[in-house]
């Protein structure tokens, strides 16, 4: 924005100085549309990864904000088709700054559970459940439960992810110790992350050229970044 203001000083009367102004306007226009996400109006942007990662002795965590889909009305106005969420991947370690990628499970938290973790105090605890099958009589077949416990000294939480699928009677468990550090840039991040996971950041930042217009194609989302928390 350097270049603008600096033009903006200029007479404008000067055809240089306009000539300068619009070239250097319509740069930091690009520029700004730049500083975007991963789904947008029209065609999706190249994919970022910007994981939050925390590595331990027993097991590694990551956290990724997944970004909603949209569709499209006959009216001509959109809606969200799917709510995002903030995906936590844990995988165990295999040995010593070792971690085996293949054996990870996913746990994804909706916007509900993720306002019940970044409000947590240096003494509170949290647990999540989720079962893909539910309110089916596939119920139970494949459990996840999700525990956040503060530490007894207050020094920080450890977060555990439990996954019981009696199909393959596999049970597997992470945990993962977080110091209070860390779990401050947890809730710092989740917090920035929550409003664009519920689709709100497209009410108050739609670029101009696509706010209020029927004609304009429908937003979409890079499908390989909706991935399932049930999906490897």
């Amino acid at each position: 924005m350097f270049k603008l203001s600096t033009l903006l000083r200029h007479s404008p009367s000067d055809p240089m100085s306009l000539k300068s102004l619009v070239s250097a306007a319509a740069t930091d226009f690009k520029l700004l549309r730049g500083i975007t996400t991963q789904t947008t109006f029209g065609k999706p942007t190249s994919r970022i990864f910007a994981p939050y990662s925390i590595y331990k002795g027993k097991a590694a965590l990551s956290a990724d904000p997944l970004l909603p889909m949209f569709t499209k009305l006959e009216s001509g106005d959109y809606r969200v088709e799917r709510r995002g969420s903030i995906m936590l991947t844990f995988w165990p370690a295999m040995a010593e700054r070792k971690y085996d990628w293949e054996k990870r499970q996913k746990f994804a938290l909706s916007a509900i559970e993720v306002g019940s973790l970044i409000s947590l105090g240096s003494k509170d605890s949290c647990e999540f459940f989720h079962d893909p099958s539910m309110q089916s009589s596939n119920a139970g077949q494949v459990r996840k439960s999700l525990s956040i416990k503060a530490h007894a000294d207050g020094s920080g939480y450890f977060i555990s992810l439990t996954v019981a699928n009696s199909i393959l009677k596999t049970n597997d468990r992470f945990v993962v110790p977080v110091t209070t550090a860390e779990f401050a840039v947890m809730r710092t991040a989740f917090s920035f992350a929550l409003p664009h996971i519920m689709g709100w950041d497209r009410l108050t930042n739609q670029p101009p050229q696509y706010a209020a217009t029927k004609s304009s194609p429908a937003p979409t989302a890079i499908p390989d970044l909706q991935s399932s928390e049930w999906d490897r």
